[in-house]
């Protein structure tokens, strides 16, 4: 038997395991093996595969969903990688990434106050982060700048692929709901059910339970939220506000 713990999550209303299986049905569901799904450290999705094609059917499921790093020796300063916020809020001195590091110990990677007041502008972290509506979850890409073994510390910088599409988030104009702990489908039958389909400008997946709503012009997200929360909790939601 091999196993790959998987760049996906599955928390909230679980829904994610059987989307997820769906995907993997897709993906391999012709070939000689077969899979099982279970949470590792952190919500992190472990898929274990066996049979006469686990080698090919793993490698497969890695190049399509990304593989955490696991091992601090394996994260290198300067390269990039994907995570989730994690404890948002928590803290006043940055925002926390989990980029998958377990060994020797969990960690997660920080992105410092001084780098994002120095991106974002002189504002507490926890105002920024009700601003930008960042959740717990929320999936985002981030550079390694700086890696201290010793003390087993990380720090990181948002990508530049994703400091572009923040500053798009925050510069269009349009309200944005931020939806995490539940898959897209359930979204979108909630919206269906409110008759708030038609408020919606565009459904962005950003991971098996993360989604991304444009609101159109005009739609506010506090509204939406009142309509639709009761619909898909536990899921959390953020929100940018024009």
């Amino acid at each position: 038997m091999s196993y790959i713990v998987i760049l996906e999550k599955v928390y909230g209303d679980r829904s994610g395991f059987e989307k997820l299986n769906r995907k993997l049905k897709s993906l391999i569901g012709e070939l000689e093996v077969e899979w099982k799904l279970s949470i590792t450290k952190k919500q992190w999705v472990k898929v274990s595969v066996k049979g006469e094609d686990e080698e090919i059917s793993t490698n497969l499921i890695r190049e399509e969903f990304g593989e955490i790093p696991y091992k601090l020796s394996c994260i290198n300063e300067g390269k990039i990688y994907k995570g989730r916020f994690i404890d948002l809020g928590k803290v006043g001195y940055g925002a926390y990434v989990d980029i998958g590091i377990f060994s020797p110990s969990p960690k997660d990677a920080l992105l410092p106050l001084y780098y994002l007041k120095r991106t974002f502008g002189e504002m507490p972290v926890r105002q920024m982060i009700r601003k930008f509506g960042w959740v717990d979850y929320l999936p985002v890409e981030v550079r390694i700048e700086k890696v201290e073994f010793g003390t087993r510390t990380v720090e990181v910088e948002f990508s530049e692929k994703q400091l572009r599409t923040i500053r798009k988030w925050l510069s269009d104009g349009y309200d944005k709901l931020f939806i995490a702990g539940t898959v897209s489908e359930r979204i979108e039958d909630a919206l269906i059910k409110t008759g708030h389909g038609r408020d919606v400008k565009r459904l962005e997946e950003l991971g098996l339970m993360e989604t991304l709503l444009v609101l159109k012009k005009g739609t506010q997200a506090p509204g939406i939220i009142k309509e639709i929360g009761a619909l898909i909790k536990p899921a959390v939601i953020g929100a940018i506000k024009f």
